[in-house]
């Protein structure tokens, strides 16, 4: 389901209905209320004139009837601010989702709620995704919501590991980008309440960000042939991992969970025009409301 499409079929439809209204339905009301009022009062002059509190009430009640938006307009005209302001907010500045899965353990945990920054990566129009002002662009270490290569009505979260032109080696599960390591320290067993296996979690300094991984000790380093899903010309692969020269105009991604996260090793470099934005913070855990705030 591509809820931004929805929404923006919604906004245009409520937005129709609001013109509508302020500029046909309401004036034909108005002009109607008009009408029966002076009716009302030619027939009731005397009473009115008298001051007589209940005929100058039923003359009211009668304006305001007539006056009284109908149903099917307080569900489109009379929603479409509250959708145009929902459908601005998501496309253009911050959007929610939800974490489904523990690729990217430890940092985020299924059943996070995060709020991803759409500015950050460049201004896109809303339903194409496509850029019409140049912002900024993902650094090395950046957590990224994207749209999945294999299938683009999905969006995927990893972490920014290659940029373009980089060369990106893994070998015996050490991280390297050209040609540097990315240094691993600190040992520390780390349950996946989702499987209740026991991780090892360490940190690692991925250029200038500080974060958290974590190995599966019963996976090897190597990614197994069976489970590529689209082989890159500039990949290539071996017994200890893998090295990949990153091209022009695309990055790629891995998980945290680095043993258990179908990343860029098995389907591909994500380009540029898939990026739909950074997350920037946990908003929610019905589950754990300590996770509430930021994250590296």
């Amino acid at each position: 389901m591509n809820f931004a499409l929805i929404l923006f079929v919604l906004t245009c439809v409520t937005f129709l209905f609001w013109v509508a209204e302020r500029w046909k339905f309401l004036p034909e009301r108005r002009r109607k209320a008009e009408e029966a009022a002076r009716r009302f009062e030619a027939d009731n002059r005397e009473a009115i004139d008298r001051g007589d509190a209940t005929v100058i009430d039923e003359r009211n009640r009668l304006s305001e009837r007539i006056l009284r938006q109908p149903w099917w307009l307080e569900y489109t005209a009379g929603l479409f601010p509250v959708i145009a302001v929902v459908f601005l907010l998501r496309s253009f500045l911050f959007e929610p989702f939800r974490i489904p899965s523990g690729s990217m353990l430890p940092t985020l945990h299924i059943g996070d709620f995060i709020l991803v920054n759409k500015f950050d990566y460049g201004i896109r129009l809303p339903v194409t995704n496509t850029k019409i002002i140049p912002v900024g662009s993902p650094e090395r270490g950046d957590v990224v919501v994207f749209k999945y290569p294999m299938d683009t009505q999905v969006d995927y979260i990893k972490r920014v590991v290659g940029l373009p032109g980089d060369t990106v080696e893994y070998r015996d599960k050490v991280l390297y980008v050209n040609g540097v390591e990315q240094k691993q320290t600190g040992s520390r067993d780390f349950v996946d309440d989702s499987t209740m296996i026991t991780l090892e979690e360490r940190d690692e300094q991925l250029g200038e960000v500080n974060h958290l991984i974590a190995r599966d000790g019963r996976r090897p380093s190597w990614v197994p042939p069976q489970g590529i899903l689209r082989k890159e010309k500039s990949c290539d692969y071996n017994a200890r991992g893998f090295v990949c020269t990153v091209p022009e105009g695309h990055y790629f991604m891995m998980g945290d969970n680095r043993d258990n996260s179908e990343d860029s090793r098995y389907w591909g470099f994500v380009p540029d025009e898939d990026l739909v934005g950074r997350a920037v913070l946990i908003w929610a855990n019905f589950g754990d409301m300590s996770r509430v705030g930021g994250f590296r």
